[in-house]
């Protein structure tokens, strides 16, 4: 093997985020009236992080007999932020399912976007209907206004997209190159991509351009499970780096533990120049381990740092939020070297 060979395979097999703290930087049961915080996107403005997390109120039980897992399982947005990333302070409650009439709002991640000549924030989310409804999930998007420090929702923005009848989550946003709008979606078990001219062109598709997605889902799928594994689904939304779009996504794998994995995307097109198959993060630590979910870290927020790191939240074990960071070149050359 080469020089250049070997020090790329030693990349590859050195890649691992590496977590910030041993302890979970937002903690179960962290605000009054919810129990678990976790599945947490974040963005950082004026040199503050302001992580956007999945709260459950509190007061919820585990489900003996059959259906779900839980019961009285209730999920807001909830906002914290923090100058570090490390030390988050509780700020508001942003969303719950009452505002967009759904049973609950699930798992948000926020980006930035460009359309119509400028930047939009825009949350994604999970849309949870009631479940006596017999309506799927599907993914709920919202423009979000900043103003001294807060985001708030511009309330005549929020609306449901995707393929209707159909559970559809993990949805994340992002710009190719041209300015065109990437959503990235998953319809079990794989991760797919649907392009847009604009902002408006997402939140006006209707029937026939989600039928037209569906009759060629098999072009539009991105990503699927590695060999034996039982789903996958965007993470955080992409971060453009020199190189192309870095794509951090969860795997199930074949024991149901939740793991985070990375892809590199073609800053033209969205396709995939290059995945690693080994996670770059397992769940390791006993907060991450056992849980309401057991093994599980589940990345969310995605930020480039001026070191050349990338930050990175996750929901741990569906109970609390961890913090991780990853070198960007390191990142890149494994990548190149599995491509």
């Amino acid at each position: 093997m080469s020089r250049l060979n070997l020090a790329a395979a030693e990349d590859a097999r050195a890649i691992g985020a590496r977590r910030l703290r041993a302890t979970p930087v937002v903690e179960f049961a962290a605000v009054d009236g919810y129990g678990p915080i976790f599945n947490a996107g974040v963005i950082e403005v004026d040199g503050v992080f302001h992580l956007f997390a999945r709260g459950v109120r509190a007061g919820y039980l585990r489900n003996g007999g059959e259906g779900p897992r839980f019961l009285d399982y209730v999920s807001d947005v909830l906002v914290f932020t923090s100058e570090d990333g490390l030390d988050y302070r509780f700020q508001q409650v942003l969303a719950t399912g009452a505002d967009e009439g759904a049973h609950s709002v699930e798992d948000p991640r926020v980006q930035r976007v460009r359309s119509g000549r400028r930047e939009h924030v825009l949350l994604t989310y999970t849309h949870l209907p009631d479940p006596a409804s017999g309506r799927p999930w599907q993914v709920g998007v919202h423009r979000l206004r900043y103003k001294d420090g807060r985001f708030a929702l511009n309330r005549s923005s929020g609306r449901v997209v995707g393929p209707p009848g159909l559970p559809d989550k993990d949805a994340v946003l992002f710009n190719l190159r041209d300015g065109r709008v990437g959503l990235i979606h998953r319809i079990h078990p794989d991760i797919q991509l649907a392009i847009f001219d604009s902002l408006e062109h997402l939140f006006a598709a209707g029937d026939d351009y989600w039928q037209g997605h569906l009759r060629e889902l098999e072009r539009h799928t991105l990503l699927r499970p590695s060999p034996g594994a039982l789903g996958i689904g965007a993470g955080a939304p992409p971060v453009a780096i020199p190189a192309g779009l870095l794509l951090f996504y969860h795997e199930r794998d074949a024991r149901s533990h939740y793991t985070m994995k990375v892809a590199l995307l073609d800053h033209g097109s969205g396709e995939v120049l290059a995945q690693l198959e080994e996670p770059i993060l397992r769940p390791e630590l006993e907060w991450e381990r056992a849980g309401d979910v057991d093994e599980v870290v589940f990345v969310q927020g995605a930020v480039a740092r001026p070191d050349g790191s990338i930050y990175l939240t996750y929901g741990a074990a569906d109970r609390c939020i961890g913090a991780a960071s990853v070198e960007t070149d390191r990142l890149v050359r494994a990548l190149a070297a599995a491509a």
